[in-house]
């Protein structure tokens, strides 16, 4: 991490965005929006705190590891948080002009929940998170209340216009049918007699008088099921499996999660009916269907709630985005910087396209 902050801070508006850097300035003010500014630090800490969110999800590590690297993924994000960041002092500004503020009391509670939440009640504890964060407890205020007075605004302006009649939920609904539709199921049970496989010269490959032996054992195991035996109770006793444990049960799965041949195979077969053995790469595998289940749509009914949650949200973006739009109109921004004007301007065209 020390190694991404150092980084960032040497490329962040260098090599990237081009901003100018001289020794002498303590701290680099990159726009004023009514006043106020947006500096250097702060856009750097901005920048690492979403190039933390990439690595902790899905994004290759190695993918930060050299410079060029960083300055892309840098590229790409930058824009979109100083779209945020300025969107952000617009919305605290005008709560302070409305005289929002956060109470001694509130942040108490606020603070008491979340110590609680994330285990952090002893105090010590607690000061080492903060610290492991870069952040002291009069930083975490500030974030707070910042956030506060945002979610006050956009309540004001946007809440009175969130109220989701029944017919725009059916309509939604009805042209969103895939988001309610329950995928199709299967629940098989099976029952596995494995092939072992031998090694020559680096080579693995199949003994042919083992393959016989294991489909011997399968034809035996599949004349048991054919006699009666119970299917769970074989397997228990047969299966080389890791399902044998749970008498072969396999399931219930999304269809698309098993082979195409599996899916042909289950298509042909009723609840209850048994399998020949099946030569597989595994060695000879049994299978019974316990159950299949074809994708449905779900009732408007059964998911009311969750169609209006879908509405609600969908709305409140679209609400927020017309807002923001009217603010930034009547804002006076001041640039320091061309190439950060013109991200900046590129990105909040494309939110306004997408929102549109």
């Amino acid at each position: 991490m020390t190694r991404l902050i150092g980084a960032v801070s040497a490329l962040a508006l260098t090599g990237v965005l081009a901003v100018p850097l001289r020794g002498e300035i303590i701290e680099q003010v990159l726009v004023k929006v009514n006043g106020d500014i947006l500096t250097k630090t702060d856009l750097e800490q901005r920048q690492i705190a979403a190039l933390r969110g990439r690595m902790a999800q899905d994004i290759d590590p190695e993918s930060l590891k050299n410079d060029e690297q960083l300055k892309k993924a840098l590229a790409e994000v930058t824009p979109r948080l100083l779209v945020e960041a300025i969107d952000e002092l617009l919305l605290v500004q005008l709560g302070k002009e409305r005289g929002y503020k956060l109470s001694d009391q509130q942040f108490t509670e606020w603070l008491n929940a979340l110590r609680k939440e994330q285990n952090l009640l002893d105090d010590q504890k607690f000061m080492a998170a903060l610290k492991q964060e870069g952040m002291s407890l009069d930083d975490l205020r500030k974030n707070v209340e910042r956030q506060m007075l945002i979610q006050r605004v956009q309540q004001d302006e946007v809440g009175s216009k969130l109220s989701i009649t029944e017919e725009e939920a059916r309509q939604y609904y009805l042209s969103h049918r895939q988001e309610f539709t329950d995928p199709a199921s299967v629940t098989l049970r099976e029952i596995l007699i494995e092939v072992p496989t031998t090694t020559k010269e680096g080579q693995a490959g199949v003994n042919v008088a083992k393959d016989d032996e294991a489909a011997k054992k399968a034809a035996e195991v599949r004349a048991r099921l054919a006699a009666g035996e119970d299917f769970a109770k074989v397997a228990g006793e047969t299966s080389a499996a890791a399902s044998k444990a749970n008498g072969g049960l396999i399931g219930p799965i999304s269809v698309n999660e098993v082979s195409e041949s599996i899916q042909q195979l289950v298509q042909s077969m009723k609840p209850g009916d048994i399998t020949q053995p099946i030569r597989t790469t595994r060695g000879y595998q049994i299978f019974k269907l316990e159950a299949l289940k074809q994708s449905a749509v779900q009732p408007f009914e059964n998911v009311r709630d969750l169609v209006a949650e879908r509405v609600h949200g969908q709305r409140q973006r679209q609400e927020v985005q017309k807002f923001i739009t009217r603010v930034r109109s009547q804002a006076i921004i001041e640039w320091k910087n061309a190439e950060l004007q013109k991200a900046y301007e590129q990105q909040v065209a494309q939110n306004e396209r997408t929102a549109g």
